[in-house]
């Protein structure tokens, strides 16, 4: 089996023990440099049975996966499956895997920190403190408020139990109800018009793009922080942005967005109610030894016929 690693710039699994262990297993054609076009993408896997991929801006459209006749397996470290068309892999006999929940306490802190952030104003805090202003009495206290927490996959899971532990109501919408999980299931809108935090946790697919537009944020308390962690384009980013700048929405912290590096200049980096990440929630060392390992572990679950994290 030809096992590729097309894109690991910057190289995350290449100083990792997962890598190491692979290595000790089998020959691996590893590249540390973006492939930068599709074409080259091809040419770097074109041959492979099996393909880990570490970043989700190296895409699989049905045009890629047409050219790789013989890719029996496309590992993914992470749980976005939005850059490869799964039809296309399901059509072609392509078993894509995945390592889900394996950043789900990392980006629930992240979550945590964005929320309390920008609750507490802990930026403009900071920087009125050192040029020696003395701000106080503007920080909004979350005990007791609503957090309404969009999605229950792990991540959502994780995020309203912390929710709960610092003493917020936690009600909860998902696409598929589980009561046995033990959070409040509300309907969407009142997630909506009734929390003082909503936290979007939803996979990014055609039928989750630009889920949260205008209409939801019309809809939002003109207190309420709004939480993105998930994917970029599952919010109307314009209408993100005019409820900001009018005052319809308090405030929000991001750690994703529609282009990503986030542009110079952008309208978000300008306000001072935005608390802003770069798409890193997930990236601890612990997270992503865990993750990468995980990947690993998915080929050789699949080359020993059982197949683990199976996303088609």
């Amino acid at each position: 089996m030809r096992i590729v690693i097309p894109d690991d710039a910057p190289a995350v699994l290449g100083p990792s023990e997962a890598y190491r262990g692979l290595l000790e297993r089998t020959p691996v054609e590893y590249h540390a440099t973006l492939p930068g076009s599709e074409e080259r993408l091809v040419e770097r896997i074109r041959d492979a049975d099996i393909v880990i991929n570490i970043r989700s801006s190296s895409k699989f459209p049905a045009s890629v996966l047409e050219a790789c006749p013989k890719m029996k397996l496309l590992s993914l470290w992470g749980t976005g499956t939005d850059n490869v068309d799964l039809a296309a892999a399901r059509r072609l006999g392509v078993r894509v895997t995945n390592t889900p929940g394996v950043a789900a306490v990392s980006i629930g802190e992240h979550c945590l920190m964005l929320m309390l952030a920008v609750a507490r104003r802990v930026i403009v805090m900071d920087r009125e403190t050192r040029h020696g202003k003395w701000p106080r009495g503007q920080m909004v206290e979350l005990n007791g408020k609503t957090l309404g927490v969009i999605g229950l996959g792990a991540i959502g899971r994780q995020f309203a139990r912390l929710g709960r532990a610092i003493g917020m109501r936690v009600i909860t919408w998902t696409m598929n109800p589980k009561p046995e999980l033990g959070f409040e299931h509300v309907e969407l809108d009142e997630i909506y018009s009734t929390s003082d935090v909503v936290s979007l946790h939803l996979r990014l697919s055609p039928e989750t793009e630009g889920f949260v537009g205008a209409q939801a944020f019309g809809r939002m308390k003109p207190s309420a922080i709004f939480i993105n962690t998930a994917r970029g384009p599952i919010v109307d980013e314009a209408a993100l942005i005019e409820a900001l700048q009018s005052g319809r929405l308090a405030g929000a912290g991001l750690d994703v967005f529609e282009r990503e590096p986030l542009p110079a200049g952008h309208p978000l980096s300008e306000m001072d109610s935005v608390i802003l990440s770069p798409h890193c929630a997930g990236v601890t060392p612990e997270t992503l030894e865990k993750g990468l390992q995980m990947a690993v572990d998915n080929v050789w679950k699949f080359l020993d016929g059982k197949p683990e994290h199976v996303v088609v």
